[in-house]
């Protein structure tokens, strides 16, 4: 092949993917159903210029073009790794684990039953068996999301709709591939039917294994890319070659899919990478894989729609009706799986509910691509199969995939419009009359403030001021019509409208360096998640969402299980670490969204609504504070650290910002700019570095805020703090149950609980201690129950060694007399209920209080003080 011709070809190639785009969108197009039919064209067109003989000049070029190394390894081996490992880094992948029920059911279980359906359907009409009928299933169960993907984005489709249909397409390519796998394997020996016992097995070990290799060769490559911060070439040099390392790996030396393995790294990669790699770096380095996944990604379609004339030269009206077959089974397996299990998954609580409109846009928009031909292509290269067999694979899989493109793929748009999901819902659009009249009513201000500074002429401003005014008008009659919307709505959209301009101040707080690359993406997709919740259950379930953001999140349990039991520190470390620093940095945006409340929201949606707001994020700031409280008692230095880090980088963002404007003003050259921003990148890489996090709980500072160990010595304080027992509980989860034996008593170091006893309730904080009247009582049995109602941390002191520090220190004793009077005890029932516990510990108890009111002593009033201060054991 002449390199000059080759070369001519490619650039041609590359000239259709520039070119292409443009002309979709004006044709209305999906761009890769645009490129199938560019390459169908090309292919057709090369071909019958190598048969005809009315020239030859075009022969070199279509040569060229049917000479081109495209098979099923080059597609599998150069292009798929590519587009798995781009589509994997970008997915949102906390967004994604919110859905991952029902992704994985589109991705597992929708192509094992598209893959028996289609066997089962096609298996009466023709005379190949069965186990070749399953082949033809298992080629064209796997769908490509690029041209669905593409509409959704151009439309304004629903983020989790894409969500959704990229999370199946990156996951259902290995389910695919390892049933290929398993069927082209036992095609060639004619079986009826195939043995599907052993061969589960492998294919489950398949997947597995190429889980496993695929995070330990991305996890190696991280490490050695942290060694190179400085080098932004040589770390994207290194993640191009991690996708294909990783697949060559899986699939030639360890025998586990290659997919699944990519996929991994993938995810992988995408989890550690921003924590180890500098911001603009990581930017760099997505940008780079995001143009080369669409240069991949155009190129396969075309390359595998030159080939699509070859395979399709001698297909017959038979043939179409078994394409019929074959795309009348897909879609009905693909719609039990969508409106059949997806439902059921729904009532059991496994799956987020999932609209009827999206549903039917997942169904007609699972369009084939570049994946199903390529294992056509396979099968066409394959000398074990017969003749009939390969042609019988290759005409149904090729028919059905161009049935995709050019049916579906044309037709999606309608069906998008049809089912309205790309509509604002009925409140939103009642509301856009409304901001368009307070945006006019702006831009009428503003604009007679330009007209009077610059001296227009009075004719042309006074005749463009009346189109303004009847424009204007227009726009207020239209907002009258909708008044009659409720403030319960009202308050939903702006919660709505509040958790967008978090998301904008998130962003802006990454590309001011406030937030650190490792943190933006969960950062973002909380807020994500907070936007479409408050859609869908308004305040309750936006208090819910910033709940969950600020929470201790999946890994927590795990975590602190390492810790407590196995002394491995580093997860809950990291876990605690990015926690601090989100609560720190949510805190400063609450306080920012007050002012956006009263310029902007108060304007649209009025006061009543406008106090609303505030009272909402009053309270929420009341919970994050709250929650930065306990940390900061749990780990005060690491507190002082980062909230010294945060002041640093503000003071070089300020004086960055005012080096470069010194530069642009020409105050100094180039040769200066540069040497003061060299310095301040130096001095900003040693801020980036977080501090090390203490994860000993500083139990004696801790001890510090209860006044009922004020009075101990040092010296017990410091044998006291190594006997007590952290505890860490969740909102909801109860720490003493009714019934339960008393054999301890907890003290709350940070957080809130709730004691609830026959009937009533009361809150306890900081400070505050309960369980301790049943062991002073010699209770059994607790007679009620505490649950947290924040994240707490809480000191648990046993009853022996509580009873011996009662007995010892007389103080101790004043101390819990006065709380028990507190609680509504009588000092009386007091004094004698602490001074016989003590006794029960071995001491003799000599008592300094007066009981003189012993005789006026009122059984009942003691008998309700004990059973309200009462708590339960755990």
């Amino acid at each position: 092949m002449d390199i000059v011709v080759f070369l001519t070809v490619l650039a041609g190639l590359f000239l259709v993917i520039g070119f292409g785009e443009p002309i979709a969108a004006r044709l209305r197009l999906p761009f890769t159903v645009f490129l199938a039919v560019a390459g169908i064209i090309a292919g057709a067109a090369a071909g019958v210029a190598l048969r005809s003989d009315l020239t030859d000049l075009l022969d070199p070029v279509a040569s060229t073009i049917v000479g081109l190394p495209v098979s099923s390894r080059v597609f599998l081996y150069v292009f798929l790794p590519t587009l798995l490992f781009q589509v994997a880094l970008t997915l949102n992948l906390r967004r994604l684990l919110d859905d991952l029920v029902p992704i994985l059911t589109l991705a597992v279980l929708a192509v094992v039953m598209t893959t028996f359906a289609i066997g089962a359907a096609l298996t009466p009409f023709v005379a190949q068996p069965l186990v070749v009928c399953l082949l033809v299933g298992a080629i064209v169960a796997t769908t490509d999301p690029s041209a669905v993907v593409g509409i959704f984005r151009e439309i304004g489709a629903p983020r989790r709709l894409g969500r959704l249909v990229e999370g199946e397409s990156l996951l259902n390519d290995a389910a695919a591939i390892a049933l290929f796998g398993l069927f082209v394997g036992l095609a060639p020996s004619g079986a009826p039917a195939p043995g599907l016992g052993p061969q589960a097995g492998a294919f489950a070990l398949q997947l597995l294994g190429g889980g496993a290799v695929g995070y330990a060769i991305a996890r190696l490559l991280v490490v050695a890319m942290d060694r190179f911060r400085g080098q932004r070439l040589a770390q994207v040099s290194l993640s191009l070659a991690l996708p294909y390392v990783t697949y060559i790996a899986a699939e030639q030396f360890l025998g586990a899919s290659g997919v699944l393995a990519v996929v991994a790294a993938g995810m992988t990669f995408n989890l550690l990478g921003p924590a180890r790699l500098p911001p603009q770096n990581w930017q760099y380095l997505r940008e780079t894989w995001e143009l080369l996944a669409h240069w991949t990604g155009s190129l396969i379609f075309i390359l595998a729609a030159l080939v699509v004339p070859r395979l399709l030269d001698d297909v017959g009206w038979s043939d179409l009706g078994l394409v019929g077959v074959v795309v009348a089974a897909a879609t009905a397996a693909r719609a039990v799986t969508l409106f059949g299990v997806l439902p059921v998954l729904e009532r059991t609580g496994l799956s987020r509910r999932i609209g009827p409109g999206y549903r039917i846009v997942i169904l007609w928009g699972g369009l084939r691509g570049a994946m199903t031909l390529a294992l056509t292509l396979a099968v066409s290269e394959n000398p074990t199969l017969p003749e009939e067999t390969r042609r019988f694979v290759v005409v149904l899989a090729t028919g059905f995939t161009l049935f995709t493109l050019l049916v579906q793929g044309t037709t999606l748009r309608a069906v998008i419009r049809w089912t309205r999901i790309d509509r604002l819902p009925p409140i939103e659009r009642a509301l856009q009359s409304q901001v368009q009249a307070v945006a006019l009513q702006t831009v009428r201000e503003e604009m007679a403030e330009t007209a009077r500074r610059y001296e227009l002429t009075h004719s042309i401003v006074r005749s463009e001021a009346k189109r303004f005014a009847e424009r204007l008008d227009e726009a207020l009659q239209a907002a009258e019509k909708t008044q009659s919307i409720l403030d319960r709505d009202r308050l939903t959209l702006g919660l709505v409208t509040l958790a967008g301009r978090e998301r904008e101040m998130i962003l802006e707080g990454f590309r001011e360096r406030i937030i650190s690359t490792a943190l933006i993406e969960r950062m973002l997709s909380d807020a994500a998640r907070l936007i479409e919740r408050t859609r869908q259950g308004g305040r309750s379930d936006y208090r819910r969402a910033a709940r969950e953001g600020i929470g201790y999140g999946r890994g927590h349990r795990l975590a602190y299980f390492l810790h407590r039991r196995l002394r491995i520190s580093a997860p809950l470390a990291a876990l605690a670490a990015d926690r601090f620093e989100i609560l720190l940095i949510t805190r400063m945006l609450l306080r920012d969204l007050h002012d956006f409340i009263d310029t902007k929201i108060r304007r649209i949606h009025g006061r009543r609504v406008a106090e609303l707001l505030h009272e909402v994020l009053k309270r929420r700031a009341e919970e994050v504070d709250r929650e930065v409280a306990g940390m900061q008692l749990q780990y005060p230095g690491f507190a002082e650290q980062l909230e010294r880090g945060f002041l640093r980088k503000a003071q070089l963002r300020i004086e960055e910002r005012e080096i470069e404007s010194a530069f642009d003003d020409g105050l100094i050259g180039a040769d200066l700019h540069q040497s003061l921003m060299r310095e301040l990148r130096a001095r900003r890489r040693a801020i980036d570095i977080r501090p090390r996090i203490d994860m000993s709980l500083h139990k004696r500072e801790m001890l510090q805020q209860f006044p009922l160990f004020a009075a101990l010595p040092e010296r017990r304080q410091r044998r006291l703090a190594r006997t007590l027992v952290t505890i860490f509980a969740e909102p909801g989860e109860m720490i003493i149950r009714r019934g339960r034996a008393a054999r301890a008593v907890f003290f709350i170091a940070s957080g809130a609980v709730e004691r609830e006893l026959r009937g009533t309730t009361q809150r306890l904080g900081r400070g505050e201690m309960f369980g301790e009247i049943a062991l002073l009582r010699g209770q059994r049995n607790r007679r009620g129950q505490v649950r947290a109602i924040t994240h707490c941390t809480l000191l648990r002191l046993d009853e022996a060694r509580f009873l011996r520090l009662l007995a010892r220190y007389p103080e101790l004793r004043a101390q819990l007399v006065d709380s028990a009077v507190e609680r509504g005890m009588s000092e009386t029932s007091a004094v004698r209920m602490v001074a016989a516990a003590a006794a029960s510990a071995g001491t003799e108890v000599v008592t300094e209080l007066s009981a003189d009111d012993a005789t006026t002593e009122d059984a009942a009033v003691d008998k309700a003080g004990t059973d309200e201060a009462e708590g339960s054991g755990r």
